[in-house]
């Protein structure tokens, strides 16, 4: 077997972090921005956050020569939910878009508009999500299919109205067209650049298509865990790597006769591919698919043999994702552009990578509430600069208009970083005490209960509401993998009214003062059929 950690992971001396000190130059032109955003990637899967299942050089190299945030948080773990609030600074409650059966009013303001109106050219490609057509941009060309989640194969595009089918794998294809804006652009710009990788299904390009067939990656401390201090959501959710991985689909247990015999999910995208790429495809799920019907597998084996081909398949996908990094850092020092651009690496929220026996997200738990964001712009940021400062999505487009000279508007829910990345990542005394999050999307797929609650530097609070009436507390500092509930625990009882209490004031000032009682919109399955209920 293959060293997982020696073969992929860099030593994390390699990062180059540097002391803080002396003054930081400041920029003397507008800045360009880059904001580089994958979808369910997660902080794990990052080696410059000590992740030890693979390298990641190119996210790397930014945290190295910029700022590592190590409490960033989504505000919702959901993919549209958490695009909405990065574009208007806004928490869902008041953008309107809750949960992925929400429509986006793009009618409304967003920090792209308010750069376009400042002289920016503005673009956005990759996976929108977000239902309506993109506003307050130059040009966009966003993934269609797969019900706005794209294809990995032969992408199909709506570009500026216009249906465009592309040949290629479509993180490769992403970068391409993210170039060719850069290079479209002859004064200051902003580009969103969104790959759809690492999304399930989790397809590799051809070129990493069994990369990891001899890697053995270890497993989290919790993926037999038994939720016993916990209340029915965890219990009752439908994401488990034992039971809802699909075999087709997400494993890729089909033949290649079977799969063209229809009848499953992988016909579609298996089609889509090139002959050739099918072949490599059929030669590398072929071991796979013997082992597995072999009849040797069950029980805890059977969950462990899952947990390694998931994520064989999710990690393959992420290679592809920094190389597409790694060329556009290459494109801007050849063109001159690197330092006088600010760079972004995030995800749209994190994921759970067999952690509570899970994959996907939607939960507050840390795995895929907090976010990575990894952030260069020399003119601004002290290399290797890292910070404990508690960040939110809703952050990040204030910041693009402090560094840009806009005026923040007041309705703005979010907080420039600006101070904080000027001042080598320390805390600024009046900065937050807490992050917010809520999630509305149930009854919906993954059966992830509704719940609203506060991240502070050493603790969690969270309440589960709308079919149920239960809390959960728990202590991050001894407890960070988040397996004791100390709700109840008489010991926390002076730590539970304090959380409360900023649960109190943070609901205040986020004007969502009485979460269980407002109007929201239930999935239905179909995001064109939806019910309106107040419960």
């Amino acid at each position: 077997m293959k060293n997982v950690k020696a073969a992929y992971v860099l030593p994390l001396a390699a990062a180059g972090l540097t002391a803080c000190g002396g003054n930081v130059q400041k920029e003397q032109q507008k800045p360009n921005i880059i904001f580089i955003m994958t979808d369910d990637h997660t902080t794990q899967a990052m080696s410059c956050y000590g992740g030890q299942l693979l390298n990641t050089p190119n996210m790397d190299r930014i945290a190295a020569e910029g700022i590592r945030f190590d409490n960033c948080y989504a505000t919702n773990a959901l993919s549209g939910p958490s695009r909405a609030c990065i574009l208007t600074g806004k928490f869902g409650h008041m953008n309107g878009f809750t949960d992925n059966a929400s429509r986006f009013d793009g009618s409304q303001q967003t920090f792209p508009k308010l750069l376009q109106q400042a002289g920016y050219k503005t673009g956005v490609i990759g996976k929108w999500h977000l239902i309506s057509d993109p506003q307050g941009f130059d040009h966009w060309s966003i993934v269609t299919g797969q019900e706005e989640q794209g294809d990995y194969y032969t992408p199909e595009f709506m570009e500026n109205g216009v249906p465009v089918t592309e040949e290629g794998y479509v993180t490769d294809v992403i970068t391409d067209k993210a170039l060719e804006f850069i290079d479209s652009c002859d004064g200051p710009y902003c580009l969103m650049y969104l790959q759809k990788a690492p999304h399930r299904n989790w397809m590799p390009a051809p070129r990493h298509l069994g990369m990891f067939n001899d890697t053995v990656f270890p497993e989290p401390e919790t993926l037999f865990d038994d939720y016993s201090t916990r209340g029915d959501a965890a219990r009752t959710q439908d994401m488990s790597i034992a039971h809802t991985l699909q075999n087709d689909w997400d494993l890729k247990l089909l033949t290649r006769e079977e799969i063209l015999a229809g009848g499953n999910r992988l016909y579609d995208v298996y089609t889509r591919m090139p002959e050739e790429v099918q072949h490599k495809w059929d030669s590398v799920y072929a071991p796979r698919i013997a082992e597995y019907r072999s009849g040797k597998l069950s029980g805890d084996e059977l969950v462990r043999w899952k947990y390694q081909q998931f994520m064989r398949d999710y990690l393959a996908c992420v290679v592809s994702v920094d190389e597409g990094i790694g060329r556009l850092l290459e494109h801007l020092e050849a063109k001159g552009q690197l330092d006088n651009t600010i760079i972004v690496y995030t995800s749209d929220q994190g994921f759970f990578l067999g952690e509570h026996g899970w994959f996907d997200k939607r939960f507050m738990y840390e795995e895929c509430q907090r976010m990575p964001l990894v952030m260069r712009y020399p003119k601004a940021i002290k290399a290797g600069s890292v910070t404990s400062a508690i960040a939110m999505n809703i952050d990040f487009g204030p910041t693009f208009l402090d560094f840009a000279g806009v005026e923040i508007p007041e309705d703005m829910q979010g907080r420039s970083l600006r101070p904080v990345l000027e001042n080598c990542g320390a805390v600024p005394e009046d900065w937050r005490d807490a992050a917010y999050y809520h999630y509305y999307e149930y009854p919906a797929e993954h059966s992830v209960k509704r719940h609203y609650g506060i991240r502070t530097a050493d603790c969690k609070l969270i309440h589960f509401y709308n079919d149920v009436d239960q809390w959960e507390m728990y202590d991050m500092v001894n407890d960070p993998h988040e397996t004791n509930n100390v709700y109840d625990a008489p010991e926390y009882a002076s730590k539970r009214e304090q959380m409360h209490e900023i649960l109190k004031h943070v609901q205040q000032e986020y004007c969502d003062t009485d979460p269980c009682e407002k109007e929201h919109v239930l999935y239905k399955g179909d995001r064109r059929e939806f019910d309106r209920t107040e419960k």
